[in-house]
C-alpha cells in the first residue's frame, strides 16, 4: 500500500504532529510526505531526513503559502490517483483538510485513529473516549486523521528520501488569508510539553488563575492548560483548553488543579503518563484517573508546593 502523509510545517521546519503520523503511516505501507507551502524547501529537506520516509513531494506555490484548506485539498485529491491512503494529523489544520479531500474522493473519512489493526482496520475513540471502536473501511481510498498522542514520533534523522516537485491547481479562489494573531509564550507549546499544569473553574478569576498556576508552571518549566469551564469563564484564552473540544495532550506529567474531571476534560488528558490531581472534593471524578491525588484547598497547597520547589 502506498501512503501519502500531509506535513504540517511553518515553511522552515516540520511540526511534531507530522512525526507521529509518519509512524502510523509506516504501519500501512511505503510513506511519501507532501509538503505544500511557499519557499518551503527547508521543510521538505527536514521531511526527507525523517526515518521511514521514502519520498517527499514539494508543492511550492504562493497559493499554498498559508496552507489554506480550500487550496490544499484539491492538490491532495489530485495526487491521490497514485496512492491508496492519505493521512494527516488530527489537529485543527488536519481536520480542516481531510474532510474536503474525502468529499472530493467520495469516500468516508476515518477520524482520530488510535492504532492500525490491519490494512483497512483501525481503532478510534467514541463517547468522549469512554469506548474504543474498531472500524474497517470498505472504500478503495483511505482518508485518515491520526491522534498524535497515540503514536510514537518518528526520528527526525536517519532518513534519506528524495525530494520531487509536485503541482496542483493553485489558488481555488474560495478563500484568502487575511492575517493571524498568534499568542507567543516562553513556556512550552501545550501539545508538545512534557509537563502541563492545568487549572479549573475553582481558580475564581483570571488574576487568581495567573497568580496560582503560572508560578508553579514556571518552576517546573511546564506548559499551562485549562479546563473548558475556566476558558469559558474568561480566565485564560481558548488556546489553553485541554479536552474533547480543546487540545489532546499526553505529557509525562499532568497536574490538574481545581479541575473536577468532566468527561470532556478527561478525554483530552487521560493518556498522560502520570496524572496528579489537587482538589478539595474527595469525590471529584478526576481522582478516578489520577495516579497521585491530594485532597486539599488548592489556595493553600499550590503556593506551598511552589515554594518548596
Amino acid at each position: 500500500m502506498s501512503v501519502l502523509v500531509y506535513a504540517e510545517h511553518d515553511n522552515a521546519s516540520l511540526k511534531d504532529a507530522t512525526l507521529a503520523v509518519v509512524t502510523a503511516a509506516a504501519k500501512l505501507g511505503e510513506v511519501h510526505v507532501l509538503v505544500a507551502g511557499s519557499a518551503a524547501s527547508a521543510a521538505a529537506d527536514a521531511a526527507a531526513k525523517v526515518a521511514g520516509v521514502a519520498k517527499v513531494l514539494l508543492a511550492d506555490d504562493a497559493a499554498y503559502a498559508n496552507q489554506l484548506a480550500e487550496n490544499v485539498a484539491p492538490l491532495v485529491a489530485g495526487l491521490m490517483a497514485g496512492y491508496d491512503a492519505f493521512l494527516t494529523p488530527a489537529t485543527a489544520h488536519g481536520k480542516n483538510i481531510a474532510p474536503r479531500v474525502a468529499a472530493l474522493l467520495d469516500v468516508a473519512q476515518v477520524s482520530d485513529i488510535l492504532s492500525v489493526e490491519g490494512p483497512k482496520t483501525f481503532t478510534r475513540p467514541t463517547y468522549a473516549g469512554n469506548a474504543i471502536a474498531t472500524v474497517e473501511s470498505s472504500d478503495a481510498k483511505l482518508v485518515i486523521t491520526v491522534r498524535g498522542t497515540a503514536f510514537a514520533k518518528a526520528e527526525t534523522t536517519g532518513g534519506s528520501a528524495s525530494v520531487e516537485a509536485a503541482s496542483g491547481a493553485g489558488d481555488a479562489g474560495l478563500s484568502s488569508f487575511v492575517g493571524a494573531e498568534i499568542a507567543k509564550s516562553e513556556r512550552p507549546e501545550l501539545t508538545a510539553a512534557k509537563i502541563i499544569v492545568s487549572g479549573g473553574r475553582a481558580l475564581k478569576d483570571s488574576e487568581t488563575f495567573q497568580a496560582t498556576i503560572f508560578p508553579l508552571a514556571d518552576k517546573l518549566g511546564a506548559a499551562v492548560g485549562a479546563s473548558r469551564a475556566a476558558v469559558d469563564a474568561g480566565y485564560v484564552p481558548n488556546d489553553y483548553q485541554v479536552g474533547q473540544t480543546g487540545k489532546i495532550v499526553a505529557p509525562e506529567v499532568y497536574i490538574a488543579i481545581g479541575i473536577s474531571g468532566a468527561i470532556q476534560h478527561l478525554a483530552g488528558m487521560k493518556d498522560s503518563k502520570t496524572i496528579i490531581a489537587i482538589n478539595k472534593d474527595e469525590d471529584a471524578p478526576i481522582f478516578q484517573v489520577a495516579d497521585i491525588g491530594l485532597v486539599a484547598d488548592l489556595f493553600n497547597a499550590v503556593p506551598e508546593l511552589t515554594g518548596k520547589l
